[in-house]
């Protein structure tokens, strides 16, 4: 128990000594879809009406997606080829059509049963089996640490950036390459929650002058404070800012929204 509560204590003072300077200008109008665990906030616009967004990063918590997609009457294309998020997906589309009978859990593994499924179509919701990355390759694709979570990644963040730790091998796409496959053009929102390598992946982005209106990221590294994701994610603030997005909400954890401003 006392170690549990030195653990505890040293990670929120690493977290206060690494914390990235990023400047918050508040938007007025925001709106939060999703459980407590998976949900996400943005700007509800009059663009995201019936239309595409990209969402990377479905783990065994869809809520955001399904609440987007049936709020929007929108088409959802979800980007993850981790085992348990694609029979997670399944499920869901196993679903379709049926209303939610019991409440969302707080931890992040939604039993499928609790989603509101009555707007949902086949269409609405895609699932891309692939691992959103900056070149279209086979890679490595490292399982967490904690064996209980879901989530793997391919700069292996949570294990000192080793390359030599358990991992299962995935096809890798560009955002370049999913646009072209999925004939996507502007479109108004991204999310992406894929575990560290958001970093690379908006370098490219801006590289390649992509620019969603509305870009929705976590910021993984932050959960594993040092100099090392600090600079990281300052780093991609001064980029972002430079293409024109400001920082409209941060949720005091790692979640951000950034906008493109007019």
């Amino acid at each position: 128990m006392l170690d549990n509560f030195k653990s505890r204590v040293s990670h929120r003072l690493a977290r206060r000594k690494y914390a990235p300077v990023i400047e918050i200008q508040r938007s007025t109008e925001l709106l939060r879809l999703g459980s407590s665990f998976g949900g996400w906030t943005f700007e509800p616009s009059a663009d995201l009406q019936r239309s595409v967004i990209v969402s990377c990063g479905l783990g065994e918590d869809a809520s955001f997606d399904i609440e987007f997609a049936s709020r929007f009457c929108a088409k959802v294309i979800i980007i993850d080829p981790t085992p348990r998020a694609i029979r997670h997906f399944e499920a869901i589309q196993e679903r379709v059509g049926q209303p939610a009978v019991r409440s969302y859990v707080k931890q992040g593994q939604q039993p499928v049963d609790a989603y509101d499924l009555r707007k949902i179509t086949d269409e609405s919701l895609i699932l891309e089996r692939s691992a959103l990355w900056i070149e279209n390759a086979k890679l490595k694709f490292f399982a967490p640490s904690n064996p209980g979570h879901v989530s793997y990644s391919v700069i292996n963040y949570q294990n000192n950036y080793s390359q030599e730790t358990s991992h299962i091998e995935v096809a890798s796409i560009t955002l370049e390459a999913l646009f072209a496959k999925y004939h996507l053009h502007g479109i108004p929102l991204i999310k992406f929650d894929i575990e560290g390598a958001e970093i690379q992946v908006i370098r490219y982005m801006l590289e390649k002058a992509m620019h969603p209106r509305q870009l929705l990221v976590e910021f993984d590294e932050m959960n594993s404070p040092s100099d090392r994701s600090k600079q990281n994610v300052e780093e991609i603030d001064t980029l972002l800012r430079r293409e024109g997005y400001s920082c409209r909400y941060f949720d005091g954890h790692t979640n951000f929204l950034y906008m493109l401003r007019p």
